[in-house]
């Protein structure tokens, strides 16, 4: 099937080329598809509570989740939650050496360690150690939040330049030790700071890039300013992982992070709906029709277009470009759209019932077609 960007250059985006590493069964870099993360926020101790929202997050899609590791018992509990887990394990580790190294025996499948609070070289060669003897990869998590205190002293302030040299003291310092089964983020939660790390990092190093803009904020302001900084840096070829850090439910976190990549052709998932935001031209209540088709069509992971559209000013040009289509008229009716050309007239009372079949229709139609 020919590309979007094979026929349309100017949607074209040239991904950097980094070295591919394993996270347990999901491939990073080297051209693999951008994976969606996310993060438990429920006590690791819990292991229902944490298995449950785990799955909530892979019902939305996640390719790998992270779990907070404080202390003993939740390394303990590890354990048990990777078991339960269909995708990658993430053990986030700060402060205590140990904690890593238990849970890479407890099977994470990586480590996220902050260069900042980790420890001495010693420590490190320990969990370097854990990890390659556990097939367990490494991000090395820096935070403009938690730089080491040398570098503090060296540029006065948190900033891009800390953040790369942090970086990358820790990049070489895993390659010392013959370990390249890393990826690198550099995160802050001011998007100038982050960006500038990013762009500065990719110029001196093939690691896979994980991105994220950390402490975003809650679900509107956060999931912008995410968008703002992930998808420049995506729209410019950066990036390998992504994480979307809101203060929300971690399935909001898997939603924005599709939808970042969805908008730049980077990943297809589910029911992409173009719809306008309505006007006294509309023929029927876009807001409602639209948040009503949300919700009906949540549960298809097949990638399609849809269009709805209020009337006929944008309506047939923009049901061109979609699978399915309705676009506004009069006398209480609409037009739909099937592959880009006019098909049936449709009343507004049916129409939503009628367009999910439609969506369903061509879904099968899709899967039947080895396409997913």
């Amino acid at each position: 099937m020919m590309s979007m960007q094979s026929i349309r250059p100017w949607r074209t985006i040239n991904r950097r080329s980094s070295r591919q590493i394993n996270v347990g069964s999901i491939k990073v870099g080297g051209g693999a598809p951008i994976s969606v993360q996310t993060m438990t926020n429920t006590l690791t101790t819990d292991v229902t509570a944490t298995i449950k929202q785990i799955h909530q997050c892979i019902d939305a899609g996640v390719d790998m989740v992270r779990v907070s590791t404080p202390d003993e018992n939740s390394t303990k509990a590890l354990k048990k939650i990777v078991l339960e887990s269909t995708v990658p394990i993430i053990a986030d580790i700060h402060f205590h050496y140990k904690r890593a190294i238990e849970a890479a025996k407890a099977g994470a499948a990586c480590l996220r360690i902050n260069p900042g609070n980790i420890g001495s070289i010693d420590r490190v060669r320990e969990v370097v150690h854990a990890a390659r003897d556990n097939n367990c990869s490494i991000r090395i998590g820096v935070n403009a939040g938690s730089l080491e205190k040398h570098l503090l002293e060296k540029y006065k302030e948190p900033c891009p330049d800390a953040m790369i040299e942090s970086a990358m003291a820790h990049a070489n310092l895993l390659q010392e030790f013959d370990f390249h089964n890393f990826k690198i983020s550099c995160k802050a939660s001011d998007i100038f700071m982050a960006v500038a790390a990013y762009q500065g990092l990719v110029k001196l190093t093939d690691a896979p890039i994980h991105l994220g803009i950390t402490e975003a904020g809650p679900l509107l302001p956060g999931t912008i300013k995410s968008s703002i900084g992930l998808g420049s840096l995506l729209w410019s070829g950066i990036g390998d992982t992504i994480r979307v850090s809101l203060s929300a439910d971690p399935v909001e976190e898997v939603r924005a992070g599709y939808e970042i990549l969805k908008s730049l052709s980077l990943r297809h998932r589910g029911v992409n709906i173009i719809a306008c935001p309505s006007c006294a031209r509309q023929g029927f209540d876009v807001i409602r029709t639209v948040e009503a088709l949300e919700e009906k069509l949540s549960h298809i992971k097949t990638s399609l277009n849809l269009s709805i559209i209020g009337c006929v000013v944008n309506g047939p040009g923009e049901a061109l470009m979609t699978d399915v289509g309705f676009t506004g008229g009069g006398a209480g009716a609409g037009m739909v759209y099937l592959a880009g050309k006019q098909s049936h007239k449709m009343s507004n009372e049916n129409m939503i019932d009628h367009i999910v079949e439609l969506v369903e229709n061509k879904v099968e139609e899709i899967q039947g077609q080895g396409f997913q």
